[in-house]
């Protein structure tokens, strides 16, 4: 029995890291958020400073060094932080992302059995937002699998108290031993269902005295042991600066107003949750009777202690992010995973009201909408970005568009196990059809990787001094190492009149004419080596890069 868990758990695993794997290596950073993770981690190990991390001279006061410490320590072990290669930054990303899947599925067997642990494996490890963040180096994926194992622990305490057993030691330690580098990666945000989830479930039960079982007594000194060496010397260092931002400005700050243009209105998670948890969204959406009618069961109702408070919290905050509420996913995919177990081959769960028909019909459409437009998005965006469409997103196209009709047809017959699977199956034909031979071809959205092989053609110095008005992506910065300023052009041409031979400018053509102007002033006379043109995503913007310096006399 053992060996055979064992060989399930390894075969999951294998298949989920091989599902995020394709795109690691050729996809250049994604803007915006993680190569200002990557550029401060290299800047981490090239200066040897691991408490005060900084994204070239500012600090980054945002959350503690713990995610900056993972990527750091994969890069040195990859041996690549002069080739500033993409893929070692987000290693932790994939086996966090891994480890969280796998848990998930050991977390569904042991409330239910194994189908539905692995059903739930499926719906997790193929969602929209799952996909998407295990490829990125940032924070989230991190985030997901310090929830994961703290909720694994809980669920280890309240089945030591349902079968009458003691709960070791270890069990408490582990618990706030994990709190603890929650708090490492995203300050006070693991505290929301790492201790949301057993108090609700306390409140919930009417019953506080399984509690005792965490040691909470001592145990938040474990907790406090694993975050506080750092936090006493981030305060030395930054003279309490780094409070003032990360919990003042950033955690809370949130709470108020929506920050860098992030605020949405109160549902927008629930709105956006139809593509964030695609495929599995329907069938979650199907699921509600069901895990209704289960509410009297404890194992329910931990899992709804999981989502409920985690998402009422990030729903009432001004600031929203699909990913944010990314921790109740896998208490999502466990309860859709094991209605559909417990349904047998027929579902039978149908709403029986006029108006639950009404919005699982039309959650439906809109389910199938967002599942063509995937199957079809890399023939869109070929065409529309690249003028060309590759064989890829014609394969990607047609090998999911049938089993999405099959979806269809199972779903009509009321067989939504396998509607379930089919959808899954569709899922790994896009993401592999998108990450391995759509995305990293489309040249028109990867400016930065561009603008850097011009620079490294015309540089005319080995310590050019480059300035960037038009284009401030990070992503530019990190493939730069760091060589590049980001100002405006009145500071580019200063720069070129005071380092005319080792100067270089970068100058999109709606601000051409006011560098021009800055230039004349100067009495300085340009050059363009070179133009790059494309779509900035992150704007909205297409822009036209020209790269300017200074004749030689």
């Amino acid at each position: 029995m053992g060996r055979s868990l064992a060989t399930r758990t390894g075969l999951l695993a294998f298949c989920i890291f091989f599902l995020l794997l394709p795109g690691r290596a050729s996809i250049p950073p994604f803007d915006r958020d993680e190569p200002r993770y990557m550029q401060a981690t290299a800047q981490m190990l090239d200066s040897g400073n691991f408490i005060d991390v900084r994204f070239q001279d500012k600090p980054r006061y945002l959350q503690p060094a713990g995610i900056y410490w993972l990527e750091a320590a994969a890069v040195s072990l990859s041996g690549t932080l002069k080739e500033r290669e993409v893929w070692a930054y987000r290693v932790p990303s994939l086996l966090a992302m891994t480890a969280s899947v796998v848990l998930t599925a050991r977390m569904g067997a042991l409330l239910f059995n194994p189908a539905a642990g692995l059903m739930a494996a499926t719906l997790l490890g193929t969602s929209v937002l799952v996909t998407a963040e295990g490829r990125m180096a940032t924070i989230d994926s991190m985030l997901l699998l310090i929830v994961v194992l703290v909720q694994t622990v809980l669920l280890r305490v309240l089945r030591d108290r349902a079968a009458g057993r003691s709960t070791p030691v270890w069990t408490a330690v582990l618990f706030w031993g994990a709190l603890g580098c929650g708090l490492m990666l995203k300050g006070p945000v693991i505290l929301i269902p790492g201790l949301g989830t057993p108090l609700a479930f306390a409140f919930a039960e009417r019953d506080r005295s399984w509690l005792k079982r965490l040691r909470p007594a001592w145990g938040w000194l474990v907790m406090l042991a694993v975050v506080l060496p750092w936090c006493v010397a981030i305060g030395i260092v930054s003279h309490g600066e780094f409070f003032q931002r990360a919990v003042g400005r950033n955690f809370l700050g949130k709470i108020g107003h929506g920050q860098e243009a992030h605020g949405a209105f109160p549902g927008y998670h629930l709105a956006v949750f139809a593509i964030a948890f695609w495929p599995g969204s329907f069938f979650a959406a199907a699921a509600l009777p069901v895990i209704w009618s289960w509410r009297a069961s404890w194992k329910v109702r931990f899992l709804l202690c999981w989502i409920i408070p985690l998402w009422v919290v990030f729903e009432l905050i001004a600031t929203k992010l699909p990913h944010y509420v990314l921790p109740a996913y896998p208490a999502i995919a466990i309860l859709t995973g094991a209605a559909l177990q417990a349904s047998g081959d027929v579902w039978k769960a149908w709403p029986r009201s006029l108006w639950g028909r009404f919005f699982l019909g039309f959650y439906g459409f809109v389910w199938a909408a967002a599942g063509i437009a995937l199957s079809v998005a890399g023939i869109g965006l070929s065409e529309a970005l690249e003028g060309r469409i590759p064989v890829s997103a014609w394969l990607a196209a047609g090998g999911s568009l049938p089993l999405l009709a099959l979806t269809l047809r199972e779903t009509f017959r009321s067989r939504l196990w396998r509607a379930a699977m089919c959808s899954a199956g569709a899922a790994v034909v896009i993401y592999m059809g998108l990450f391995l031979g759509v995305i990293p071809h489309l040249q028109s959205i990867w400016l930065a990787p561009r603008v850097v092989e011009l620079v490294d053609q015309y540089r005319p110095c080995p310590d050019t001094e480059v300035v960037s008005s038009s284009f401030s992506e990070p992503s530019l910065v990190f493939l730069m190492h760091g060589q590049v300023e980001l100002r405006n052009v009145r500071e580019g041409a200063a720069m070129l009149r005071r380092n005319p031979s080792c100067g270089l400018v970068v100058v999109d053509r709606r601000d051409l004419g006011a560098f021009q102007d800055e230039l004349a002033r100067r009495d300085i006379r340009s050059l363009e080596y070179g133009r790059v043109s494309g779509f900035n995503y992150s704007t909205g913007k297409w822009l036209d890069l020209g790269l300017y310096g200074a004749p030689s006399p």
